[in-house]
């Protein structure tokens, strides 16, 4: 009986390591015109990941445009509402958890940060038409029961414009969905997001620069970390929040660690190493500490097969050296 005791405890033990260092070990999984299936969920499933970022759109004219239209015809299956639901259920039959995280597109690309309005009039516009796309997928996500729902992407102006606005639309989608919440603040935005302790996760998109090096080494980005992470931690011991990385990557090519965030076409050196030492880097610093809940990798397509690969210099890892990167962290945290 005593050994038996024993066994139980060390179990005890194991179980409860165990538990300390799972990380939601996400992707990206970005929207196509296609209905997705087993061939491809199988590359999510076969690099470890544990969590998918399913991404609907909405999308808005111009930075000052009043309405934001989505679910309409001319747009991609997988950023439709329905397509959405596809997705999640292909994953899920392949236990993937889910976090929903609806997006706005403005026309040409143009930072959705910047987005602001020119009256009060556009304002109430503009907050009714946000209100109306977030909500009917909290009501997706509470239908589903999905994980985590991720209310906003990267709206800086509109947030700091209308603080109010955006406390009362989180008790609208509480009293819709009962699951976690998150935010997707920029990497030079979190610091100042109002609402992070309505919130379960602080929320942060991670193109933070760590190296102005062409290529540069894992020793120098793990140093280029440190003037971050005394702020990202501070924002956790403040709200007393873990930390999700709701996205995370860098391209394969030149200076990939100087300004992450960008996704410049003239900017096309292939450089394999310099993803990879940025990538491993930014596991060393955060996945081991348990205030980190983890993070989306940015982004990972459904066509596995024809994508990616040893001549892109894309933000995806897919068929790259940095895949098997992604794949041995997330094998360990998972």
């Amino acid at each position: 009986m005593k050994n038996y005791g024993l066994l139980i405890f060390i179990a005890l033990i194991v179980t409860s390591c165990n538990s300390q260092i799972q990380k939601i070990n996400g992707v990206s999984f970005v929207a196509s015109p296609e209905v997705i299936n087993k061939s491809h969920v199988n590359p999510v499933v076969n690099v470890n990941a544990n969590y998918a970022a399913i991404m609907p759109f909405g999308f808005v004219k111009s930075l000052s445009h009043s309405k934001i239209t989505y679910n309409t015809d001319f747009q991609w299956f997988g950023e439709t509402s329905k397509g959405a639901k596809q997705y999640i259920e292909a994953l899920r039959k392949h236990k993937i958890k889910i976090m929903l995280k609806p997006q706005i597109w403005v026309w040409r690309g143009e930072f959705t940060g910047y987005i602001k309005m020119t009256s009060e009039e556009d304002w109430n516009i503009f907050e009714a038409s946000y209100s109306k796309f977030i909500l009917e997928y909290a009501k997706l996500a509470q239908e589903l029961n999905l994980e985590i729902l991720c209310i906003g992407t990267e709206l800086e102006s509109f947030i700091d414009n209308r603080p109010e606005y955006w406390l009362n639309l989180i008790k609208e989608i509480k009293s819709i969905y009962k699951g976690k919440l998150t935010y997707a603040a920029n990497w030079d935005e979190f610091k100042r997001t109002p609402f992070w302790s309505e919130l379960d996760f602080i929320g942060i998109d991670a193109y933070f620069p760590v190296s102005d090096s062409k290529t540069p080494t894992i020793e120098a980005c793990l140093k280029g970390w440190q003037s971050h992470l005394s702020t990202i931690k501070e924002k956790h011991e403040t709200f007393n929040k873990p930390i999700l990385f709701t996205e995370f990557g860098y391209r394969s090519v030149d200076f990939t660690g100087k300004e992450p965030w960008k996704s410049d076409k003239s900017m096309n050196q292939v450089n394999l190493e310099a993803q990879v030492n940025t990538t491993k880097a930014l596991f060393n610093v955060f996945w081991k500490e348990d205030w980190f809940a983890g993070g989306f990798v940015w982004k990972w397509f459904h066509n596995h097969e024809n994508v990616g690969g040893k001549s892109n210099s894309r933000f995806t890892p897919q068929n790259k050296p940095v895949e098997t990167v992604i794949k041995d962290y997330y094998a360990e945290y998972k």
